[in-house]
């Protein structure tokens, strides 16, 4: 059956006809229409410069050039140039309409705190892109020959986030009382990068930090530790960070010691492969012993999968039958297996399940209501927003207090701590029957949207 296939943790017994959950208006369901129709306004629209820009640059995709190889293969070669030219352009445009996002909080107004964010939840972008352009928006305001060589194309996003590390106010302020003039800094820094020998600028940055700040920054050992999990879309992921020396030798250690422990004659996997299975071990070693691991949200941290009973029984290989709680979509085989050692509860509308409505007396959302609300959520429900169950609290749509709502599934909508204030200042979710989804409403009454608009230029 699989996720996308009908899978339902919620069979449809009207816990959520017969209107929103929220109560929180009287619009019929066609003023609502218009009024989503109606909110997918400026910010889901393209200015018409861009929007003419865009019309353009999409006729430069699939044009191919005339003429014989060696004509060919250089206009090929010039063609890369000039595109390349011109996606400097873009991203410096880019970087400057963020940093102008961001001085005027601009993301506040879908709710979220940063413009990274916001990046993230709306545009579909990795959070490594994003954060990259926040730091070229924050660069290029800084170095205005810089900003005016990259809105010319002349020099590319890697070499602005190379000068980042310079190009901060502390640092060209700490270079000015040492009797530097930071404009001669920046034009060195310029005529490196669209000089001869581009290749040094890394080193010239470096040669500046080190004279501006010679002894560094005060080591703090939890500010050079970094971990990036990345999900693949195909399932799994990928890992990748950065460790101070200590806390490198400690890792080291220990996975090596499951490394070793582990090895069994005739293994041919290579010892990349024998670390990254060293390292579930580990995490492995660490849900077993269930009293050493932090609580999270008043449970001990677990794995959790949401399926339907019919495929978790199913003999045969369901793909995208179940969903992690990270979100990951896998196959029923892997339920299968985390079942064999796990706690499997029941999530049912029915009077053979477990109650989920438990009325007003108690507002406190219970373990079994909670755990039903993850299985529909899947995190927090708020536009844009990833977070995992685990970082979210229990909101009653229809408020407990003033609203006299009741503590139930059909009441209860996952949200992250920032997005939970949000809601109680002004923001609103409400559960759309129809499409049977989370749908997020600003103060004024309009929808926010993400992604891309259906009709640009």
């Amino acid at each position: 059956m699989g996720l996308d296939g009908g899978f339902d943790p919620f069979p449809d017994g009207g816990a959520f006809a017969g209107g929103s959950a929220s109560g929180g208006g009287d619009l019929h369901e066609e003023e609502k229409a218009a009024a989503r129709a109606a909110a997918r306004q400026v910010s889901m629209q393209l200015p018409a410069d861009i929007a003419a820009v865009l019309a353009s640059a999409q006729g430069l995709v699939g044009a191919e050039p005339a003429g014989g190889s060696a004509v060919q293969a250089a206009e090929l070669l010039a063609r890369v140039r000039g595109l390349t030219q011109l996606q400097n352009v873009v991203d410096a445009a880019r970087a400057q309409a963020v940093r102008a996002a961001e001085c005027a909080q601009a993301a506040e107004f879908d709710g979220h705190k940063s413009m990274k964010s916001w990046q993230v939840g709306h545009l579909n972008v990795s959070p490594a892109t994003a954060a990259r352009a926040v730091r070229a928006g924050r660069t290029l305001e800084q170095l205005p020959a810089w900003a005016a060589a990259a809105v010319e194309g002349r020099v590319t996003p890697d070499q602005t986030a190379v000068v980042a590390a310079v190009a901060t106010p502390a640092r060209l302020s700490a270079a000015a009382e040492l009797g530097a003039d930071v404009a001669e800094i920046e034009q060195t820094l310029l005529d490196t990068a669209t000089g001869t020998s581009p290749e040094a600028l890394p080193a010239v940055t470096k040669r500046l930090l080190d004279w501006i700040d010679p002894d560094g920054p005060e080591p703090d050992p939890t500010k050079q530790r970094e971990l990036h999990l990345t999900p693949s879309a195909s399932g799994g992921g990928t890992i990748h960070g950065r460790l101070d020396a200590l806390g490198f030798e400690k890792v080291s250690t220990v996975l090596t010691a499951f490394q070793q422990a582990g090895r069994i004659a005739d293994d041919d996997r290579n010892h990349a492969q024998q670390m990254g299975d060293a390292l579930v071990q580990l995490a492995d070693a660490q849900l077993a012993c269930g009293d050493d691991v932090p609580m999270l949200r008043k449970h001990r941290a677990q794995v959790a999968v949401t399926i339907s009973a019919e495929d978790l029984l199913d003999t045969d290989v369901v793909s995208d039958a179940a969903r992690l709680g990270s979100g990951q979509i896998v196959a029923n085989t892997t339920a299968q297996q985390l079942s064999c050692d796990s706690i499997i509860t029941r999530v049912l509308f029915g009077p053979d399940g477990m109650p989920l409505n438990i009325g007003r007396a108690q507002r406190l959302v219970p373990a079994h209501i909670r755990k039903a609300a993850e299985a529909r959520d899947g995190g927090c429900v708020f536009a844009g927003c990833s977070a995992p169950t685990w970082w979210c609290d229990a909101h009653h749509v229809r408020e407990w207090v003033a609203d006299h709502g009741e503590t139930s599934v059909e009441n209860t909508a996952l949200l992250c701590e920032r997005h939970h204030t949000k809601v109680h200042h002004g923001f609103k979710v409400e559960w759309e029957q129809s499409e049977r989804r989370w749908r997020t409403y600003r103060g004024d009454a309009s929808e926010i949207v993400v992604g891309w608009s259906a009709h640009q230029g």
